[in-house]
Order: structure tokens, then C-alpha cells, then sequence
């Protein structure tokens, strides 16, 4: 299915037989032969660069190599024309039966056009959003949430098997400060003045919580001194944001798989557990750190501390993991959290985290380095800001919340497709601008507009297709000779769709969905391109009057449309049918 893993497989064999007859030495490494689009269209379909990643091992000049294996691969009836160019590379182009192979192939597979088994079925953990339970999702939390859920629908699409975490961060002091609000809260709902004091949390949407409080305890938490009601009323008030995060993700259309608890790591021996395994290797240690950057001999207190030896895993300093007065720092319990993931048996671990944790990723790749003895790769996804705009203006604040826009106004303003495709439009590690106005227009300027309107084009088609009595159904479309598809504009379109299985792999691998909406785009870009030189070139027409030749070009059409579906299946995003 992937037709350049396929055209590799055989370049691969073609040097085996050069091997074979001696124009090549034996046990040469194969792995960095590779078969790509060429930077110029015009120079081909596809280019290797196998003479050149060759040519040391082989003790020969590339061009030689080249030369030899163009002869070998025009031996091959899928493939027209072997091309060296420069210094040796091959450029290739392929019959025109291969693109048609294509189109066919897109049809016969439908949704599962471009799946692959590159993961094998190895487990990864994607954990992503991991906000405080104290609030409202912001929008920041809305980009980390649309990442980590295509990239793992991505990573599922490519043989993966995924488990979508959220690791509830409520160990730390902010659930003692959201249980103070809410108590505040509770007083409010019993008629007297909340005091909101600098440093507690003033969104509205505490307001339910004291309600709640209220039903449940009545009058028994008034006057009394926190120490009566502040672990109640904090698990009480976690639990219920918990459930409001819960609903604001359903809203975006994300689920998790599991929900893990920073609290459930403390009293339970995981964290210490953790910290003497990394002891048992010799890489816990007390000691005084260096002063940080830009500290001056008196700003800095040298204090022994208990350290992990991260240097040992390339971090750039060791790391507290325990503080000089006893207490575990919060790096303590991540280790254990990860140490916890590394148990359960994921051969990856991805995490995805905002821009300001960006301190966080190496002393985190270096625990889990050293945990899993170098098993497990951590990849940490960095996300960057989100500005909002609306009416030329920056859009900053939401009552609710108090202070900033909730993931839940981003929805109900611009729709949760709409929002999770423009979430995709720029790499995660890029600051993206999110203009309302923008994202709702109908132009070739708005990403998400043009491909869902890509797609209703092929669905358009097809309702006037079956008006004129045409079988539209997929097997009689992959009946129809497709040898009709003649014109370089029908052949390049083909060719674009051949990607598709391409960039499913390379995105898996990279932990990239961003690709998956850039390819879209561009598919949808060729689409309208041919549809609207249709309107001048009659050969174009997706409708004409050779039934012939219109069933040919409707399955063009169609195998399109499945690749759209596809890809807005990954990105979480519903394709839609007729634009209105």
C-alpha cells in the first residue's frame, strides 16, 4: 500500500542483484537507502540516493553505482525511466499503470488506505493536558489537548498501541489554595461576603462548588478552623473540577484512557521506592550544587541537598530530588510517576507539556533513561502559546475563569472541529494565532474550510452522479478502467494521494500530527486546482458526457475523499458531507 516502500523494496533488491554479480561488494548496510519525492517535481517521481550512501562502503564512484542500477531497475515494468543526476543520484519516474494502482488501492481500502503496522503493536503512553485541577481549561490547555489526541489517533492509525494519560496534579499546594476558594465560596452560598483574598482562585466557576458544599455539609464548616475542613473540602473541590475537565474535554471530543494521581504517589513508598532504585545505581547522591546562572556569590546559599546524578543521562546538572529540610521536591514524585510507566511495561513514553516547562525536559529524559536502563525513549512535546483574536483585537479574558479564555469558550465559539484542525495548522513548538474571525470564513485562506469544502466537492459529485444514473458505489468504481486517467493534472493527483501512506509513517515516527493538516491542504489545494480547470478544459470535467471516462475520474475523485476522511479522522475532526 505504500507504494514508496515499495519502489525502496525494490531498489534494495536490484543492488542485490548487483551484488550477486559482483558489481557490488557483500555486506553492504542497506539501512540508510532511501526512495523520496524529489525536491523538483520535474525531475521525476521518485529519487534514491542509494549510490551515494553506497559509494564509500563500495569503494566506487556513485555515478558508477547509479549507472548500474538504473540498468537494473528499467527491468522493472512499473518503472519508466532511470535518470542519474549530479554527483549520483537516481531520479525515477513510474508508469502511469502504477498512479491508477493508486487510485485503486485508495478504493479497495477505504478508511484503512495509508494504515500501517510501523509500530508494530509496540505500547506507547501519550500523556497530554495534565492541568491542575484548580480551574477551568485555558486555551493553552486546548492546543496540548488537540495534540495529544490526534497524535495519538495518529500513532494508533500506524499499528501503535495507545494509552491516552492525564497525570492530576494534585499533590502540590495550589488544591490546599483551590480549597480555601471554594470555601469562600461555601460561606457565599450561605449569604455571607466571600473573602477573595490575593492569592485565591476568583473565577466564577467556584461558585457551584461552595453551592455543592453547601447541600452537602450545610452549616456544619462555618466558623471553623481550616484544619476541621481543609481535606474534605480540597478532595471534594478536586474531584468536581475533576469532572468539569472531564466534560470540557468530552466537549473538544477527548477521552482518556487513564487518570493518574500525583497525591496517590505520596504515603504509598512509590516516590521512595523510585528515588533507591536510582540509588541501587549509584546515581543518588548528597551534595551542593553550583550556584544558578546569573546568581552572584551572595544571592546563593550553598546547602547540601540530597541529587540525582542526571549529568549521567545528559542533563546539563544533577537535579534535587529531595529538599534541605526533608521534603521531597517536585521533580521527586515525576520520577516516580514515569518510574510507574516504565513498570507497566510502554515501550515509548511521550509527554506533552506547555512552553514553560521547557527546564523539565532533560532532567526528565534522563530519569527515564536511567529507569529503564535506556529501554524506554521519552519524547517531550513542548507547546507553545495560543493568541486569541477577534476583531482585529487580542481576545484575552473570560468571567468565568477571572483571568484568561476557558477551553470551553473556544468551542462554543468556533466549534470543536474547527478548533481542533486550527490547533493542528502550526507545529506544536511554533506560537500559533487564533483569529475567530479567520477561522469561520470561507475562503482558501481559512485551512479547514478548504478541506472540508475539498470534500463536499467529491460528495457534491457524487449525488449528481447517481441523479444521472452513474454507479458511484466503490466496487464499480474500482471497476472502471482507469487507464482513461491520462491528463498530468488527473497522474499528478494520483501522485499526491500516493503520499499519503508516506506521511502517515514519517509522522508516526516523528510524533508529528501537524503533518497530517499540512497534507490535507495541500490535497485539497490539488483538488479544487483540477476541479476549477475543469471549468476551461473540458477534459477535466469530473462529469462528462463519455460515461468511459466520467467513471474513471469520479473514482479519482473518490479515492480523494477517502484520504480527506481519513486524515480528519486523525485529527479528530468529522468531514463534512455539503457545506451550507
Amino acid at each position: 500500500m505504500n507504494l514508496f516502500a515499495e519502489i525502496r523494496s525494490a531498489v534494495v533488491d536490484a543492488l542485490g542483484r548487483m551484488t550477486d554479480e559482483g558489481l557490488l561488494p557483500s555486506g553492504l548496510d542497506m539501512s540508510a537507502v532511501a526512495v523520496e519525492p524529489p525536491r523538483d517535481a520535474a525531475h521525476g517521481d521518485m529519487a534514491t540516493n542509494a549510490a551515494m550512501v553506497l559509494a564509500r562502503g563500495a569503494g566506487k564512484p556513485p555515478r558508477e553505482i547509479a549507472e548500474a542500477l538504473a540498468a537494473q531497475l528499467m527491468q522493472d515494468p512499473r518503472i519508466e525511466g532511470a535518470d542519474v543526476a549530479g554527483p549520483g543520484f537516481l531520479n525515477l519516474r513510474l508508469a502511469p499503470a502504477v498512479w491508477h494502482g493508486v487510485v485503486r488501492d485508495a478504493l479497495v481500502h477505504g478508511l484503512n488506505y495509508g494504515r500501517s503496522q510501523s509500530g508494530a503493536g509496540q505500547k506507547v503512553n501519550v500523556e497530554f493536558v495534565s492541568a491542575n485541577p484548580t480551574g477551568p481549561m485555558h486555551v493553552g490547555h486546548v492546543r496540548g489537548a488537540v495534540v495529544g489526541d490526534a497524535l495519538s489517533n495518529l500513532l494508533a492509525f500506524a499499528g501503535w498501541e495507545v494509552t491516552r494519560e492525564y497525570y492530576i496534579n494534585d499533590g502540590g499546594a495550589q488544591v490546599d489554595v483551590l480549597a480555601r476558594s471554594a470555601y469562600e465560596r461555601y460561606r457565599e452560598a450561605h449569604g455571607l461576603e466571600p473573602e477573595i483574598r490575593e492569592g485565591l482562585y476568583p473565577g466564577d466557576y467556584l461558585i457551584p462548588v461552595g453551592e455543592a458544599l453547601k447541600a452537602k455539609y450545610g452549616e456544619s464548616l462555618l466558623d471553623k478552623g481550616e484544619q476541621f475542613w481543609l481535606a474534605e473540602v480540597r478532595d471534594f473541590a478536586t474531584d468536581m473540577m475533576m469532572q468539569m475537565i472531564r466534560d470540557d474535554l468530552a466537549q473538544l471530543g477527548v477521552r482518556m484512557d487513564v487518570y493518574s494521581s500525583e497525591k496517590a504517589l505520596y504515603g504509598t513508598g512509590q516516590i521512595e521506592a523510585a528515588i533507591e532504585t536510582l540509588r541501587g545505581m549509584g546515581l543518588i547522591y548528597e551534595g551542593v550544587l553550583e550556584p544558578p546562572k546569573g546568581k552572584t556569590p551572595e544571592d546563593w546559599e550553598p546547602r547540601e541537598q540530597t541529587l540525582f546524578r542526571s549529568t549521567a543521562h545528559g542533563d546539563d546538572v544533577d537535579r534535587p530530588v529531595k529538599k534541605s529540610d526533608g521534603g521531597w521536591t517536585y521533580f521527586a514524585p515525576d520520577i516516580a510517576y514515569h518510574h510507574n510507566k516504565v513498570k507497566r511495561g510502554f515501550d515509548q513514553l511521550i509527554d506533552i507539556f506547555g512552553a514553560d516547562h521547557g527546564g523539565y525536559v532533560k532532567r526528565m529524559k534522563a530519569a527515564v533513561s536511567a529507569l529503564s536502563n535506556g529501554r524506554v525513549p521519552l519524547d517531550i512535546k513542548l507547546i507553545q502559546l495560543v493568541k486569541l483574536w477577534k476583531n482585529g483585537e487580542p481576545f484575552k479574558m473570560s468571567k468565568r475563569a477571572g483571568t484568561f479564555v476557558t477551553l470551553r469558550d473556544v468551542v462554543e465559539m468556533a466549534g470543536a472541529d474547527v478548533t481542533r484542525f486550527i490547533m493542528l495548522t502550526r507545529k506544536n513548538d511554533v506560537a500559533l494565532d487564533f483569529d475567530f474571525d479567520r477561522v469561520l470564513e470561507q475562503s482558501k485562506d481559512n485551512p479547514v474550510f478548504y478541506v472540508q469544502y475539498a470534500n463536499a466537492r467529491v460528495n457534491s459529485l457524487l449525488r449528481k452522479a447517481r441523479d444521472l444514473g452513474i454507479a458511484v458505489d466503490d466496487t464499480a468504481l474500482m471497476a472502471s478502467d482507469l487507464s482513461e486517467l491520462d491528463h498530468p493534472a488527473q497522474l499528478d493527483l494520483a501522485k499526491k494521494i500516493a503520499e499519503w501512506p508516506r506521511l502517515v509513517d514519517i509522522a508516526a515516527r516523528n510524533n508529528e500530527p501537524h503533518r497530517v493538516a499540512f497534507y490535507l491542504y495541500e490535497l485539497a489545494s490539488d483538488l479544487h486546482a483540477i476541479w476549477n480547470a475543469g471549468n476551461d478544459d473540458p477534459a477535466l470535467r469530473f462529469l462528462s458526457h463519455a460515461a468511459h471516462k466520467t467513471a474513471a475520474k469520479i473514482a479519482l475523485a473518490r479515492a480523494v475523499g477517502v484520504v480527506i476522511c481519513t486524515g480528519l479522522g486523525i485529527l479528530g475532526v468529522t468531514p463534512v458531507e455539503e457545506m451550507r
